[in-house]
């Protein structure tokens, strides 16, 4: 698995030559720096940790300032790790320090998948949470109903409320993968890479872009 790390910007839209609206999604991805390339003999599996966004020196831990120091590149905001990546890396031998570009790893009409933070809604309630419809309406005497779950669970059999029941809670800040986002276009100069479709999370989350 090869891939990037980036910033979601916003949403676009592009038009084809048949006047056809694409919804898209503006993403600034990279430049990373490679952090450190692990391997079976001293880690016990291969996987390069991808570095991105500068951060201050005086906001980073002496066991950070060291790791980075180790592989030559400035404090970084984001780390994660790419299993198989040297394996599927098409480029030139690639060490710890080297900076890895959009275009190092994807193409124009590439289908990738997305990985981010879902927006968090706070304690939400059955119906917005797992689209129950409530229990019905104002007839019949009820009172504050409209939304309620009803009835969770039996009486004298089975005494008790299964686990794992759709009940209200907090909704939302949730790690999601959205597979098979098509590549519109890549801008080399700005580091903007636009997407077909939506990303998960807010403006200016973290997200993680693999092919």
């Amino acid at each position: 698995m090869i891939g990037i790390i980036g910033k979601k910007v916003g949403m676009t839209q592009i038009s084809d030559e048949n006047g056809k609206n694409t919804a898209c999604t503006v993403v600034i991805g990279g430049p990373c720096h490679i952090a450190q390339i692990k391997n079976k003999e001293i880690d016990g599996y291969e996987a390069v940790q991808l570095s991105y966004e500068d951060k201050k020196e005086k906001n980073t831990n002496k066991p950070e300032q060291g790791h980075f120091k180790k592989a030559k590149i400035t404090p970084k905001r984001k780390l994660v790790e790419f299993k198989n990546f040297l394996e599927e890396y098409e480029g030139e031998n690639i060490k710890p320090g080297d900076s890895i570009s959009l275009q190092d790893i994807f193409t124009e009409g590439d289908y990738i998948d997305v990985t981010g933070v879902s927006k968090g809604k706070g304690f939400q309630g059955v119906v917005k949470r797992h689209g129950f419809s409530g229990v019905g309406d104002r007839t019949h005497g009820q009172h504050n109903r409209q939304r309620s779950p009803g009835s969770i669970g039996g009486a004298s059999y089975p005494s008790r409320v299964f686990k794992g029941i759709r009940m209200a809670g907090r909704t939302g800040g949730d790690k999601v993968t959205v597979q098979n986002l098509r590549v519109m276009k890549i801008i080399p100069e700005s580091n903007i890479i636009v997407l077909s479709g939506a990303v998960p999370g807010s403006r200016n989350n973290y997200i993680i872009l693999k092919k």
